[in-house]
């Protein structure tokens, strides 16, 4: 037995309270917005009115000669690399010859008051050449004439996946479906604080989700090593994706070093939705071929995303559109061509689902259509063709771990479903028949009292791969230490992975109490100065970055227990040796690339998966939506948190119904006509319906504390099964998402 007992009062399984949650709730919480130094200027960015155009000429002349401008600055200024990205390198710093996007940063200014700044940017004269704008995926595509958006051609990845030769079957069903532009709409728009550091060097202070990837890609676009250029973690609201890439960072560096002064940038709510990655919008068109009995016996798919004018990660996004494309379902005969393209539309890359959500929603809506072909119910036909534990996915990959869908299923099937009469919001009658106009589609406005509205009920499976894929190095680095602090035993744990909302500090602060068995525990700010900890998103942080900061401490109690082996106590060992601290670094298990021809291999490291049932009332006759209740169950290896999980859950639902039935960025020839939230909509407090969830713990034995990513897939299934209640009370096959009033209204 160790000298040190393992914790669970305040470790893991247990509803600890997050450590960052009072202040954010009371507002005292400092985002990066917030940052602020006495002698700081504000920097401002210059972006393209036009989609598609060649740049004549840039004076910046009268932006220089307004007081209170201490710089303006293009392309010419930039001092090392023009072009940065996070998988390939074809992003400009600033504009240099051309714009391929709306919004494409041209030039930037810093002055000694925000509105300053703003004015001196408007001032600078840019002469453009309006040329066309390719917008058409299908046509980026597939069109030799259509014009290149990139030198290397419109084509930024093709996969394929072949399996079996077996295209036949007596129930065929098809289908072509859409996926809107749908953007994370974290509620912190990008801000950060740039400061010039005596060794010629710059500190940036950044809201992120992967601090050493931004190093990385800054780094050499300053002409700097990257010892040089220090990041830290500022107050994160919110990410989604969104983050991943780079937006205002070097440009803050830029006019810092120019400048000799501390620069901060905050984008606005418009340039925001101009200046982050978006989901890639999709086009999808499936044909599923089955015995009467509803057994899949091929699946055919060709999907189309639009990755907008820069690579951004679009190619890994299209990996798992295709690896994941049929489901979690078992199917010996495959056939799935999945393309990501450029466009001169808004560049895309990561959110929340990634690939995934798109792939979900087309499948999902196959598999309702092939249960009314063949006569069954929509969850029988998931049951009879879910995968298990030792299933074979499209690529060849045999499923290794707990995968119980059929389980889960008939346990979702099984939960009460809601009362017509349930009054769910806890209203009072409005007097006028008895009806809660809280709880009717329409809400208060009163568009109906309960005429014209049907309901429908529609369920949604998801399947969502964990970490990184197909051979990336993922992993994480950890640095524990334990000292005295005022007599009493204290960790410290330090990593480089960036708390962005999902609840990460307060995890490593469990992990560390359970291996060690010490209350006190202090997660040091995210930075540079310990090993990359890759980025917040896969949900991947829990499984990678709690295995660093489980392997640390191991590592430590292990000499703690060594300086204990006299039977002293924890304090007297400290007092004797001083503090004692630990650097590991966790990789998961190796994953591989897919074939490009074949698309066979083992490309992801975990599976995860989650089913929903949605009840909708629709008015029919104005095609508006009230989502009743949304039930889920999801299986998560190993509960962390069951507070924060359950959060995890109703926020990647919260997420799923959005784009089921209001997000949208609408683009009309490469512009875009709704950069605000008075335009974009994301569902509210009314929106969002009560939930059944139901967790369930299978570990995984691959996994460190068995542990399952739970973070994405709710935002898989909850699309489409919102999509088939709303199917179910129509009647109308509504194949694209979101699903908009006019789409129920003029059809029904």
């Amino acid at each position: 037995m160790s000298g040190i007992e393992t914790r669970q009062s305040l470790g893991i399984g247990e509803s600890v309270l997050r450590p960052d949650g009072t202040l954010k709730v009371t507002g005292e919480f400092a985002y990066s917005s917030d940052l602020y130094l006495a002698d700081m200027i504000w920097g401002v960015t210059l972006r393209s009115p036009h989609p598609s155009a060649w740049i004549r000429s840039i004076d910046v002349g009268p932006a220089l000669a307004m007081p209170g401008v201490y710089a303006v600055l293009t392309h010419e200024d930039v001092p090392g690399e023009k072009f940065y990205g996070l998988e390939h390198r074809d992003q400009p710093v600033l504009a240099v010859d051309q714009v391929r996007y709306q919004g494409e940063p041209v030039a930037l200014v810093a002055a000694d008051h925000p509105e300053r700044a703003r004015r001196a940017a408007e001032a600078v004269v840019v002469e453009y050449e309006v040329r066309e704008a390719v917008t058409d995926p299908r046509r980026a595509a597939f069109d030799p004439s259509c014009p290149a958006v990139q030198e290397r051609g419109n084509v930024l990845r093709h996969q394929p996946i072949r399996v079996g030769s077996v295209f036949e079957a007596p129930v065929v069903v098809t289908g072509e479906y859409e996926v809107g532009m749908q953007d994370q709409a974290f509620l912190g728009p990008e801000s950060g604080l740039a400061v010039p550091a005596e060794d010629g060097g710059v500190e940036l202070y950044i809201a992120t989700q992967w601090l050493h990837a931004d190093r990385r890609q800054i780094a050499p676009c300053l002409g700097l090593p990257e010892e040089k250029v220090r990041l830290s973690l500022a107050g994160v609201g919110g990410a989604f994706g969104a983050r991943e890439d780079l937006s205002m960072q070097v440009h803050a560096c830029m006019l810092a070093l120019r400048t000799g002064r501390p620069v901060k940038i905050v984008y606005n709510r418009e340039e925001s939705f101009y200046g982050h990655v978006h989901r890639h919008p999709a086009r999808m068109r499936y044909e599923h071929g089955a015995t009467r009995e509803g057994r899949l016996l091929y699946v055919k798919a060709e999907i189309l995303l639009d990755g907008g004018a820069y690579c951004s990660t679009s190619p890994a996004v299209v990996g798992n559109a295709a690896s994941l494309g049929v489901g979690p379902y078992e199917v010996d005969n495959v056939c799935i061509d999945a393309y990501g393209v450029y466009t001169n539309n808004p560049p895309c890359g990561a959110m929340r689902g990634f690939g995934a959500v798109q792939a979900c929603y087309a499948y999902e809506s196959q598999m309702d259509r092939l249960a009314e072909a063949c006569g069954i119910s929509p969850v029988e036909v998931r049951i009879r063709n879910a995968v298990s534990q030792g299933s074979r996915l499209a690529t060849g990959q045999v499923i290794d771990s707990p995968a119980p869908l059929a389980e889960m299923l008939a346990e979702l099937a099984a939960m009460p479903l809601p009362a017509v009469s349930d009054d769910a919001s806890g209203g009072a009658p409005d007097g006028a028949g008895g009806v809660d106009l809280l709880n009717m589609p329409g809400g208060i406005s009163q568009t109906t009292h309960g005429e014209g509205v049907r309901r429908g009920v529609g369920y949604g499976v998801g399947i969502k791969n964990i970490c990184f894929s197909e051979g990336f190095d993922d992993h994480s680095t950890a640095r524990v230490r334990v000292e005295l602090i005022g007599g009493e035993p204290h960790v410290l744990v330090h990593t480089a992975a960036a708390e962005v909302g999902q609840g990460l500090l307060m995890v490593q602060e469990q992990i560390a109490r359970t291996e060690l068995g010490i209350d006190t525990v202090t997660v040091a700010r995210a930075d540079t100065s310990v090993g990359s900890a890759g980025s917040s998103s896969a949900s991947r942080q829990s499984y990678v970055t709690g295995g660093a900061v489980r392997a640390a401490c191991q590592a430590v109690r292990e000499r703690l227990d060594k300086l204990r082996a006299d039977g002293s106590s924890l304090v007297r060992a400290l007092e004797v040796a001083g503090a004692v601290e630990e650097t590991r670094e966790y990789r998961h298990r190796p994953t591989f690339p897919l074939d490009p021809l074949t698309g066979q291999g083992d490309s992801h490291t975990q599976l995860a998966l989650c089913v929903h049932r949605a009840v909708v009332d629709v008015d029919v006759e104005l095609g508006l939506v009230k989502v009743v209740e949304l039930a889920a169950v999801q299986d998560v290896g190993r509960i962390m948190n069951p507070l924060a999980l359950e959060g995890q859950i109703h926020g990647g639902s919260a997420q799923g119904l959005g784009l089921a039935l209001m997000e949208e960025i609408q683009v009309r020839d490469g512009v875009v006509r709704n950069p605000s939230f008075t335009d974009y909509l994301i569902p509210t407090i009314l929106d969002m319906p009560p939930m059944r969830v139901s967790i369930l713990e299978n570990p995984d034995p691959h996994a460190p504390y068995g542990l399952r990513g739970a973070g994405e897939p709710p935002t898989l299934s909850s699309t489409p099964a919102v999509a088939a209640a709303v199917r179910a009370a129509t009647g109308l096959p509504l194949p694209r998402v979101p699903i908009r009033p006019h789409d129920i209204a003029l059809n029904g």
